[in-house]
């Protein structure tokens, strides 16, 4: 079956009317509300764009976790790199940064990267690590990719860093702040946040396959589904979990079998972990999540620019006072809850990262407003 076929069978209206109807029915054996909480800033995507929430039963409801690598990460991260350059340009080395668009504009106490460029430093906004990569291949000065991302990213960025061996390329670093998803999963658990049933993203699951989510469930008790991003992926995940939930079954069950492996993508795993060894790791407004980070090994010290430029690592509040990004990454509160969402803070004037990054829960709520 070719490939636009099969993605019009996940758009079908029809299809979804079926499975919606499926829901109401198990919804209808249900004792109690339930809630299911997703992790990923394109599911966000899907569910509101979709008005997925308006037609879920009353006693079910769905909502997003820390899918947002952008939103997630320190501020101390973002000011240090800012530090690093001024420390560059004082000493007389010209540095290139590269991130991508949404970490361009998030806002810390210090400012923004795009607040850098305004002042004269060499801020470029890439689509792709190998973009960076590119420049530093054009460019005699030092190029530094700022990097965020889940696993999703990470293999990528282990991939050009593979050349950037290979290829005796001195002129390239990276600031890596990439981070793994179930650690903070697990930490949502272990801090008492309550929920039903956990939507796996497609993406992340890819990568780490079905096992690598199987001890959430194995653990915790926590029945899964990975999912794809289409709106019938979405409704037949809720369906899928709530069957778990009414039979009496505690289980991962894998939606998205057109993309996704049980064993996920072995080549990239090794890539990453060849590259970057997991650390103890902290996250915007959730704190330090054991075994969430991800940290260029010692042999690789030389590709990190905090082996170059390293100063202190500032003290600084996560978050304006007033957003409740927190909240929102928690999953104890929509966007809407936010006394500042869509007045004070807009895409235009953020005052959270949530409503900066295209992924953040709150710029999607905002961008579908008319179909929550």
């Amino acid at each position: 079956m070719r490939t636009n076929d099969i993605l019009s069978a996940y758009r079908s209206r029809d299809i979804a009317r079926r499975i919606l109807q499926s829901i109401k029915k198990e919804a209808e054996k249900l004792s109690r509300p339930v809630k299911f909480m997703h992790v990923c800033g394109t599911h966000e995507d899907t569910v509101t764009r979709g008005g997925i929430r308006s037609l879920l039963p009353n006693n079910v409801s769905i909502v997003a976790g820390p899918g947002c690598p952008v939103c997630i990460t320190p501020v101390e991260d973002i000011v240090k790199m800012m530090e690093i350059m001024r420390l560059a340009k004082e000493s007389g080395e010209k540095i290139t940064l590269t991130t991508f668009g949404d970490m361009y504009r998030i806002p810390t106490p210090r400012g923004s990267f795009a607040d850098m460029r305004a002042q004269g430093h060499d801020v470029r906004i890439v689509y792709s690590i190998f973009d960076a990569y590119k420049i530093s291949l054009k460019e005699k000065n030092l190029v530094v990719h700022f990097s965020p991302g889940f696993e999703t990213t990470t293999a990528p960025t282990a991939g050009i860093l593979e050349s950037v061996e290979n290829d005796g390329v001195e002129n390239f670093k990276i600031y890596s702040v990439h981070r793994l998803t179930p650690p903070a999963v697990e930490a949502l658990i272990k801090a008492g946040t309550s929920f039903d049933g956990l939507i796996d993203p497609g993406h992340v699951s890819t990568i780490i396959g079905v096992r690598g989510w199987e001890y959430i469930t194995r653990k915790y008790g926590v029945p899964q589904v990975v999912a794809g991003f289409e709106p019938v992926d979405m409704l037949a995940a809720i369906y899928t979990l709530l069957k778990m939930i009414n039979d009496g079954e505690v289980d991962i069950k894998n939606e998205y079998t057109r993309v996704v492996k049980y064993q996920g993508n072995t080549a990239a795993q090794e890539a990453i972990y060849k590259f970057f060894r997991v650390s103890d790791a902290k996250w915007r407004a959730l704190g330090i999540i054991p075994n969430s980070g991800l940290e260029l090994r010692e042999k690789y010290n030389w590709i990190d620019i905090r082996s170059r430029y390293n100063p202190p690592t500032p003290s600084l509040p996560d978050l304006e006072k007033g957003c409740i990004c927190g909240a929102v990454l928690r999953g104890y509160a929509l966007p809407t809850e936010c006394k500042l969402f869509g007045k004070v803070c807009t895409p235009e004037t953020p005052v959270g990262p949530c409503m900066v990054s295209y992924e953040g829960t709150c710029h999607i709520f905002y961008k579908y407003g008319a179909l929550i």
